[in-house]
């Protein structure tokens, strides 16, 4: 692992994302019991980094982090971006109390923040597609994270009750 290639714009993005979304996720009111919001961090971090190992710079290489195809410690804090979103994607479906004729809207909304996101990081040098990949491939991934996601929450909820 490198520290970078270059330090340049896409670093200090990741950089302000990160307080962002840290100083967001401190400050917001605490409404999941801690074990729910770790569990969700934890989720956001491994689905990150699984996609990432498996279509993006890893088995597919489909599209490159950062600067390069190696693997940069900036490659490493733009997984903790994912972290708080899937937080504040249960934060939120908790808050406004997301039932089944609202979910798939949910859902959609989040994949349009997802691809809203996903535009702002190519052009701020984050991502960078090759190989014929598009954004089209990543409305399908979201798709499957966040309806896996919130199906799973639903889960826990049925299995623990206290949630509320």
């Amino acid at each position: 692992m490198i520290l970078w290639e270059n330090f340049d714009k896409n670093e200090i993005y990741i950089l302000i994302m990160l307080v962002i979304a840290y100083t967001a996720f401190f400050l917001f009111p605490k409404k999941l019991p801690t074990s729910i919001t770790i569990l969700f961090l934890v989720w956001g971090f491994a689905s990150a980094t699984l996609f990432d190992f498996t279509i993006g710079g890893g088995l597919l290489d489909f599209y490159k982090v950062n600067d390069s195809n190696e693997y940069e410690l900036f490659d490493l804090l733009s997984y903790f971006l994912f972290a708080p979103f899937s937080y504040f994607f249960i934060y939120f479906y908790e808050r406004f109390n997301i039932g089944r004729k609202a979910f798939i809207f949910y859902v959609l909304g989040w994949c349009f923040v997802g691809l809203l996101m996903e535009k702002v990081s190519g052009i701020m040098g984050l991502t960078h597609y090759q190989h014929g990949y598009s954004m089209k491939y990543s409305l399908v991934v979201f798709l499957v994270v966040q309806t896996t996601t919130a199906l799973y929450y639903e889960l826990l909820k049925k299995k623990e009750p206290v949630y509320k």
